[in-house]
């Protein structure tokens, strides 16, 4: 687990410095940046509620006409990354270069392993993304949209980069290092709400009542949050719940936000 606050301190336990692969978490970062690309227009292709479903279910396209619940579910995270294919030249190295520099390390990177693995056994991604753009609302190819979502899903970041990496939604939007925007404060607060009411999938509900702060988890078990004006967390231990949350990590947000207090609630 590492704590990192706006003000440069760091607390870490554990094995706060073993790389792992971020997969979901890094949806939080992807939202940013279409959000910078497209503005508000984004949420006229996803939408902002939580899903109640499994993160990679086909069930809700089929009422919903092809508009995923919110950009957090596989499904809205394919839109995602359509939008930057569409207006990002090399959406790659852009993604990679924003994920170094809100981590504050130039030696993060891609697992290769894991992409490939990714790329090769993505059937159910594969489905959506077709089902989605069945309905128009992906617009470039399949396997290259795939391909940016692969990519980003398989990078490798240990605690203490997490934390660092969303200290900009604890400031309002802006780098605490150096004070530039990386955001704006209006998509900060906004990207903070969807992280708190769908971050981690069909359980937010149960992480806001238990934990109470905005949050993103990634299959990895990997665990980004946020306490606002205050400081950015993560927390990693790999054994999963049935929800697709890590089960320790889950717990270590609980007991620290009853210890200190810092709940948004």
């Amino acid at each position: 687990m590492a704590v990192v606050t706006l003000d440069g301190g760091m607390h870490t336990v554990g094995s706060a410095r073993e790389p792992f692969s971020i997969q979901s978490v890094s949806k939080v970062h992807t939202l940013t940046l279409a959000l910078e690309a497209v503005g508000d227009a984004l949420w006229e292709r996803v939408g902002r509620e939580p899903s109640g479903n499994p993160f990679n279910s086909l069930i809700q396209l089929e009422y919903e006409n092809g508009i995923p619940r919110n950009p957090f579910i596989n499904a809205g995270a394919l839109v995602v990354a359509d939008v930057l294919v569409s207006h990002l030249r090399d959406p790659e190295r852009v993604v990679l270069d924003f994920m170094r520099a809100r981590g504050g390390n130039p030696q993060i990177g891609r697992d290769s392993a894991v992409d490939d693995r990714t790329r090769r056994d993505s059937h159910r991604n594969r489905a959506l993304a077709h089902f989605i753009r069945s309905f128009g609302n992906l617009v470039n190819d399949v396997d290259r949209v795939l391909a940016l979502y692969s990519f980003h899903c398989a990078l490798r970041m240990d605690c203490v980069d997490l934390a660092r990496s969303v200290l900009f939604l604890a400031d309002r939007g802006r780098c605490p290092s150096s004070d530039d925007p990386v955001t704006s404060a209006e998509f900060a607060t906004r990207i903070n709400a969807v992280m708190l009411t769908c971050g981690t999938y069909d359980a937010a509900g149960e992480f806001a009542f238990y934990v109470g702060l905005p949050a993103k988890s990634g299959v990895g078990g990997g665990i980004v949050a946020v306490v606002p004006g205050l400081m950015g967390l993560c927390v990693w231990s790999p054994a999963l719940d049935d929800k697709g949350n890590s089960l320790l990590g889950a717990y270590a947000l609980h007991r620290f936000t009853r210890m200190t207090g810092l709940s948004v609630f």
